[in-house]
Order: C-alpha cells, then sequence, then structure tokens
C-alpha cells in the first residue's frame, strides 16, 4: 500500500486548502484513513480520521469546526478540507492508513504513511 499526498502550499491567515491522499492497493476501503500534522520543534499530532464508510469522523479540538475530512473510495482517496486556516495549522501534513479504529487518535497505530505535504499559513 503506498500512500501520496498532495494539495499543501502556502496560503494567508483565513484561506483555505484542500490536501489530498491517494491511496494505492485494492483494500482501500476496509481502512480507517488518518491525518496527522507535525510542525518544527514539535512532536506530530493528530488531526483527522475517517472510518471506512466515512459515516465515522474524528477531529483534533483544535481544527474541529475548521477542517473536514471525507473519502472517496472509489477513487482511493481521502481529503482534508482546512478552512478558517491560522498560523499554527503550519505544519507537514501526512496521511496514513490503519485497520483498527480504536487506535484512530495514535500515530503508531497507523500501518502505512505518506510522504507529507507542507501547509504554511502567513500571518
Amino acid at each position: 500500500v503506498q500512500l501520496q499526498a498532495s494539495g499543501g502550499g502556502l496560503v494567508q491567515t483565513g484561506g483555505s486548502l484542500r490536501l489530498s491522499c491517494a491511496v494505492s492497493g485494492r483494500t482501500f476501503s476496509s481502512y480507517i484513513m488518518g491525518w496527522f500534522r507535525q510542525a518544527p520543534g514539535k512532536e506530530r499530532e493528530f488531526v483527522a480520521a475517517i472510518n471506512w464508510s466515512g459515516v465515522n469522523r474524528n477531529y483534533a479540538d483544535s481544527v474541529k469546526g475548521r477542517f473536514t475530512i471525507s473519502r472517496d473510495n472509489a477513487k482511493n482517496t481521502v481529503y482534508l478540507q482546512m478552512d478558517s486556516l491560522k498560523p499554527e495549522d503550519t505544519a507537514v501534513y501526512y496521511c496514513a492508513a490503519n485497520s483498527d479504529y480504536s487506535g484512530r487518535y495514535l500515530g503508531e497505530s497507523y500501518k502505512y504513511w505518506g510522504q507529507g505535504t507542507q501547509v504554511t499559513v502567513s500571518s
């Protein structure tokens, strides 16, 4: 399974970006998909997760109400729509795939990772 994240860039405070993560492999629809981020000098942190059907979604408190995770199983792709961006959202964003829904908040539960895409929010 390979994950390819894209869509990062430079945006002003209050702006929007949509990240995409294309996943190879025929078992995409069975995976829990998550987004994590890591800012310079900080530990990686959970951002959002979505279950296989897309019905159950979870968010970090810091992004709740501003970010939306979604998936298209027909396209083997998961998305992260980021609105009302703040400078503190600046980080490298990673998508990841996990088979254990109970571990969806924990990076160590995810078996497959994408390469990361840089998001920079200017003030």
